[in-house]
């Protein structure tokens, strides 16, 4: 590991570890003394990172409000305010959207432009909810999202956020059957996806 101050390879570890449990370092050039997230994003933080990264994930991946983390977490023995979620979305999400796009565009071809949809109906934080979610033919997911209702308004916005967060439109969509769907596809991908309704098709949703 260089040092982050002058770049010199001269680095020796030290003994002693952060309070976080990472490594410490001293440069023998300069003299500066760090860790192993020094220089980073989330330095001084005061929880892991690989903490706040499951936080700011399930943020963005399951729609979790800022409150709901933070009591999700304070059941785990972890304690943060709602405030600190904010904090650390603003400065991860951007980063981990980056890191998603690059790795589906990576993947492309006709495969990944093949969704099945599908939704399902369970209890989130003590509340029922319509779980949406689309995975290629693949099986590699393509997004998911929360939803309080199984209609027009859910499917559109389920397909605008896949369609966002994968920089692709979809040559066919294979979804249940549900009314909603139709339409929906064809307002925000447009008409000449193909839709098809197989509910055979899309068992690989339940199994993934």
């Amino acid at each position: 590991m260089d040092c982050v101050a002058c770049g010199s390879a001269a680095v020796t570890e030290r003994p002693e570890c952060t309070a976080q449990g990472y490594r410490r370092f001293r440069c023998r050039d300069c003299g500066k003394q760090f860790n192993e997230r020094s220089g980073t994003l989330l330095n001084h933080t005061q929880y892991p990172s690989d903490v706040i990264a499951l936080v700011v994930l399930w943020r963005l991946r399951y729609r979790l409000t800022l409150r709901d983390l933070s009591e999700m977490f304070l059941q785990r023995g972890i304690v943060f305010s709602y405030e600190a979620v904010r904090e650390w979305e603003a400065k991860l999400a951007p980063i981990l959207a980056d890191e998603l796009r690059q790795r589906r565009w990576g993947k492309g071809g006709a495969r990944s432009r093949q969704w099945h949809v599908d939704e399902t109906y369970l209890k989130v934080g003590g509340r029922w909810a319509y779980f949406y979610r689309a995975i290629d033919r693949d099986g590699n997911l393509v997004d998911t999202m929360l939803s309080e209702h199984r209609d027009m308004a859910a499917a559109q916005a389920f397909f605008r956020s896949a369609k966002a967060t994968t920089g692709v439109t979809p040559d066919q969509v294979t979804t249940d059957g549900h009314g909603s769907y139709p339409r929906a596809i064809r307002s925000t991908l447009g008409r000449h996806v193909v839709h098809r309704t197989s509910a055979y098709k899309n068992n690989r949703l339940e199994m993934a």
